[in-house]
């Protein structure tokens, strides 16, 4: 029987045990948690009123390689569905493979010190997860995730082969605050604040951050403002699909979060580099994260609808050149009332859950550290549809024409 331990009591690991526990015929024992136990026992009471379903909890420092193993032992954990920070993803693989438990997440590893997304910090970790014969799977939220199990998807059934790429986030969600951020504030600004980079004709072209902008319009929200960003699936895109020639990640984000971001920007206020305050050290973004609404507290607020999804271009298996857009529509609302919590944090912790059923029921299996576009993506695009995040793809005239 498979023990699933869920780390982390945010938004994304709230929506993960809810949808979980919604499953148990999958996931029978189920453990939540976090630095702060609270947070993991409320979140296990909505579970428990929401579907009647009990869930352990307990305390962890995920920074620390032994409390982690120590916990994995105490409840003989088969599985680690590893929603912390993306900082403690190299702590919570070595507690996995002293303990033979199997890993999951949902971002990849970045020091405290650099905002810096690069996979090979993971990647390096293949022989000896092969050796110990346990399975890694890195990325299984939404982006990463669903967007290259989407991409391989596509490539499957609709294409002999794909020249270019677009992943584009959308969140057309009105929360009501002034400023605020739909997911970790310290991982959120300090991905949007660094160098834009995309892949194209086998190099990295740089812009400066928020730089390049384009409109689109999306369905259920309309037209928005996107922006080119790195995104960490672009990097594992490139390496486990190389005939694709260029892949592009767009996020869209509103005028008032742009301003507000700039004028923090302008006053050092995301700086990730230790200043003198008062005589003791303090990091300007982790100060400004602790000012900032709590994102797991915007569910009961915020309306509106997500759209997330792929266009890809490139030889169709009819023989034509064509392009399709494969996508994912999620109200906000509809998500704070099966789970308590609002879609951006839906739309990573359901396909957390939909990973690790792929890896506890042996759907998905092997020894070593995979990224999700190396899977089948088939089972995977039908428990999206059975368990609410359904999908649609539709034939567009052309590329983006820009």
């Amino acid at each position: 029987m498979s023990k699933v331990l869920v780390i982390g009591a945010g938004g994304v690991g709230s929506v993960a045990v809810h949808k979980m526990a919604m499953n148990a015929d999958i996931f029978p024992d189920i453990t939540l948690a976090s630095r702060r136990k609270f947070k993991c026992d409320a979140i296990a009471a909505s579970v428990k009123e929401r579907t009647g379903v009990t869930i352990k909890t307990a305390e962890v420092d995920a920074d620390h390689i032994d409390a982690t193993a120590a916990l994995i032992r105490e409840i003989g954990a088969t599985h680690v569905v590893n929603l912390a920070l993306p900082y403690q993803d190299l702590t919570i693989m070595e507690a996995c493979l002293s303990t033979g438990a199997h890993y999951l997440d949902t971002a990849n590893y970045e020091p405290r010190d650099e905002a810096k997304f690069e996979y090979h910090w993971q990647w390096a970790y293949q022989d000896r997860f092969k050796e110990a014969g346990l399975m890694a799977l890195l990325g299984s939220g939404f982006d990463p995730g669903v967007t290259s199990v989407f991409t391989t998807w596509l490539r499957k059934h609709h294409f002999d082969r794909i020249d270019t790429l677009d992943i584009l986030d959308c969140n057309g969600g009105d929360h009501g605050q002034h400023f605020a951020t739909n997911f970790n504030p310290e991982i959120n600004i300090r991905e949007v604040t660094a160098v834009a980079r995309h892949w194209e004709n086998g190099d990295w072209v740089e812009t400066p951050p928020m730089s390049v902008k384009q409109s689109f319009d999306f369905e259920a929200v309309g037209p928005k403002n996107m922006y080119l960003m790195y995104h960490e699936e672009i990097e594992s895109l490139k390496t486990h699909l190389p005939e694709i020639r260029r892949i592009r990640f767009w996020m869209t984000f509103g005028d008032a979060y742009i301003q507000h971001l700039t004028v923090l920007q302008n006053v050092g206020m995301t700086r990730i580099d230790p200043v003198i305050y008062e005589g003791k050290e303090i990091i300007p973004l982790q100060f400004l994260k602790a000012v900032l609404p709590e994102p797991s507290s915007l569910g009961e607020t915020t309306k509106g609808k997500t759209n997330i999804g792929v266009i890809a271009t490139g030889l169709g298996k009819d023989g034509t050149e064509k392009t399709l857009y494969l996508y994912n529509i999620c109200d906000h609302e509809d998500a704070y009332a099966e789970t308590g919590n609002q879609a951006v944090s839906y739309t990573t912790g359901v396909p957390a859950m939909i990973g690790a059923a792929m890896m506890v029921t042996g759907t998905w299996s092997g020894k070593g550290v995979f990224n999700m576009e190396q899977m089948d993506p088939d089972p995977f695009m039908d428990m999206l549809n059975k368990h609410g995040l359904p999908w649609q793809v539709k034939e567009l005239d052309g590329p983006l024409d820009f």
